[in-house]
């Protein structure tokens, strides 16, 4: 672990148990004296991934300024980032990239992959600054196009992820092009075509890689859940974990779906092993507080996450706040503290999710001004999703 890495995410509480069923009590957090301190030493894993990291480590160890060896390191860490949902790795990626990290106008290489570990860690503006300078210098750059097209969505600008998604169609491939433009039609009143376009580029693209049919697999068992259309999108889900079943975001989406659907004990088989990342812990204890465990062991994982994100807090990571809130919201029934984080989190980004849990907590809170924003939203972007739609009539009928 570097300084660069401990400046960025800061000491992390160790807990002594895991909250999954049968786990014991969570021990008091050890805060060591100082960041030379060694707390533990944790066994070498044998998983291919951890020996190509540690082989990488190894050779950029020796050659720390090779910038071949570290943008490719840095790559592979933020791809464990995103398979695994864990930020310590977007860290890890940031410590491979130091030598170039600060400086104004890194190689374009190093840009790229500062912009994406910026926009993994919500630090918009800075990841749109580098991406605009990586295209300007090399304007066929599709992963910077369609990098800045996933930002421009979160943050709900429409017109420009379109445009962005545009650029990355012509320099990509198609199926790549179709899925980017039909994430953004798909939440801006656009839900039914764009739908039915992925789903036919999908069936012409039979040769595409593996992930990236998992993606539109995803993306379209999504809208599909949107129109409240269970069937369909039960097909999908489950075509998409055929394809990748370790991918924590579409582990997440599905658990929530059958949460949805209140079938928590496939949710508990789902996240099987899975604890140790935060969001499908939470889906986890959902899954638990719905009938599918013992109260002992909703206690132990609601306890677990408690810390967790009470340790987020302590070095000013604020990139959960949309689960924290769901945590607040549902385990603690807490609907203030969980309006509040909501709020947070949409002057951030604002996805369907984002919007489900403001207006969840917003009726919790049985504050029904308080969604008018996000009700707004919906209404001028044409958003459509049957959950929010039921949760709307429920606000305005209270109001």
């Amino acid at each position: 672990m570097t300084n660069t890495f401990s400046r960025r995410f800061g000491a992390l509480a160790v807990c002594a148990a895991a909250a999954l069923p049968g786990a014991a009590a969570v021990a008091a957090p050890y805060t060591p004296a100082s960041g030379a301190e060694v707390v533990e030493v944790l066994p070498r894993r044998a998983d291919p991934l951890q020996r190509e990291l540690r082989s990488l480590r190894a050779a950029l160890a020796a050659h720390p300024r090779d910038l071949g060896l570290a943008t490719g390191l840095a790559r592979r860490y933020i791809g464990a980032a995103r398979s695994e949902t864990d930020p310590r790795y977007l860290g890890y990626a940031q410590a491979a990239l130091a030598p170039w990290w600060q400086l104004p106008a890194p190689p374009a290489e190093v840009r790229l992959l500062r912009a994406t570990v910026l926009q993994s860690t919500h630090q918009f503006s800075a990841a749109l600054a580098d991406l605009d300078a990586v295209i300007a210098g090399d304007p066929a750059n599709a992963q910077a196009w369609l990098t800045r097209a996933t930002v421009l969505t979160v943050q709900g600008d429409y017109p420009a992820a379109t445009a962005s998604c545009a650029r990355a169609a012509g320099l990509a491939d198609a199926l790549v092009g179709v899925t980017c433009l039909s994430g953004v039609a798909g939440v801006s009143g656009r839900l039914l075509n764009s739908e039915k376009l992925l789903a036919l580029t999908l069936q012409r693209s039979a040769g595409a890689a593996s992930e990236l049919q998992s993606w539109a697999l995803t993306l379209l068992a999504e809208m599909a859940t949107r129109r409240g259309d269970a069937a369909v999108a039960e097909a999908r889900y489950r075509a998409a974990l055929a394809l990748d079943p370790r991918d924590s975001y579409l582990l997440g989406a599905y658990a929530d779906f059958l949460l949805d659907q209140r079938r928590p004990a496939e949710v508990v088989k789902l996240l099987k092993d899975q604890g140790r990342v935060d969001a499908l812990l939470l889906r986890h204890a959902l899954a638990l507080q719905q009938g599918a465990g013992t109260p002992q062991a909703l206690a132990a994982a609601a306890a677990e996450l408690g810390a967790r994100f009470d340790a987020a807090a302590l070095r000013g990571d604020t990139v959960h706040q949309r689960e924290q809130a769901r945590f607040e919201l549902h385990l603690r029934g807490n609907g203030a503290a969980a309006l509040a984080l909501a709020r947070r989190n949409w002057a951030v980004q604002k996805e369907p999710a984002d919007m489900r849990v403001y207006l969840e907590a917003a009726l919790r809170a049985r504050d029904a001004a308080a969604a008018a924003p996000v009700l707004q939203w919906i209404a001028a972007n044409g958003v459509e999703d049957v959950a929010l739609a039921r949760l709307a009539r429920q606000l305005r009928a209270g109001a």
